[in-house]
């Protein structure tokens, strides 16, 4: 062989034996930085376990806090934390809350604010002096669907009353069976909602009223306070959205015959002009059951 041709082929073998070091050292750099991947990987994933497992923990503290104390953060902002108490210490989910309504005791009470309260008759003619009577040939029947959850009220009747500064209001009578039966739904949910609603809430509510709403503005008064804000939504029980009342009273109750009873109260229809009409909004004026599911849509 020639020298020259010596020559090539020692720098073609010299520059394969940098080739395959070059590739060596290639493949080392490689899983060198393969295994400098995993390791960050490994210590990542060790890190974001390690913080689920401190959130989990502090979740599971403040949980445990909460149902010692009974209220949470409820406690330390109590404006804010009204439907967060109505949803979690006042929350009535268990199933037997119907048996509540239908306590012996319970039904008593409703039975003497009925007569007490007196009023014009529902629909059917019937007046609360023939209460008595009609519970003693209807009362089974009714009972039962209530139990059931299947009872159906009769629609109201319409009655329309002048307001003091001109126009009219509507108002809404109901039977006296279902005045009675809303009265013992309100006697019931009363007791476990009113302590919920805001102290500075003075309508409908038991040992509340106008008078001393007048006296807590005079106190603001005395204070030194000067501007009155007088806000009146209008027409807002013709107007309320059955949807969302009872989407509210939903996080309250969880018994479905409770739910059924008070969705076909809001669905009764009314009776005016000798024509039953459908209720798909707004709520009667003049049934005992609307003032404490009415503070529901205020909270």
């Amino acid at each position: 062989m020639c020298p020259k041709g010596l020559r090539i082929r020692k720098e073609t073998e010299r520059n394969a034996e940098v080739s395959k070091g070059r590739s060596s050292n290639l493949r080392k750099q490689a899983r060198k930085t393969y295994a400098a991947t995993a390791r960050m990987t490994k210590d990542r994933t060790a890190t974001d376990r390690e913080a689920r497992n401190l959130v989990s923990e502090k979740r599971q503290k403040t949980a445990r806090t909460s149902n010692e104390k009974g209220s949470g953060e409820a406690m330390d902002r109590p404006e804010e934390g009204l439907e967060t108490r109505a949803t979690t210490n006042e929350l009535e989910d268990q199933d037997n809350l119907m048996e509540e309504i239908l306590d012996s005791e319970n039904l008593k009470r409703a039975y003497k604010s009925v007569v007490k309260n007196s009023g014009a008759p529902g629909i059917d003619g019937v007046t609360t002096k023939d209460l008595k009577s009609y519970l003693a040939a209807n009362w089974h029947q009714a009972r039962t669907e209530l139990r059931s959850g299947t009872y159906k009220p009769k629609p109201i009747k319409r009655v329309e009353i002048p307001k003091p500064d001109g126009g009219v209001r509507k108002l809404g009578i109901p039977t006296v069976l279902d005045r009675f039966i809303q009265q013992a739904i309100m006697q019931v949910l009363q007791s476990k909602w009113d302590k919920t609603f805001s102290p500075h809430s003075y309508g409908f509510r038991p040992g509340r009223s106008a008078h001393q709403a007048v006296e807590k503005a005079k106190e603001y008064i005395r204070a030194g306070n000067r501007i009155v804000v007088d806000i009146d939504l209008e027409k807002f029980f013709d107007r309320v959205n059955h949807d969302i009342l009872m989407s509210r009273v939903a996080k309250r109750i969880h018994d479905k015959r409770v739910l059924k009873v008070l969705r076909a109260f809001l669905n009764a229809g009314v009776l005016e002009n000798g024509l039953v009409q459908p209720t798909e909004e707004g709520v009667p004026q003049g049934g005992p059951i609307t003032p404490p599911t009415m503070l529901l849509t205020s909270c």
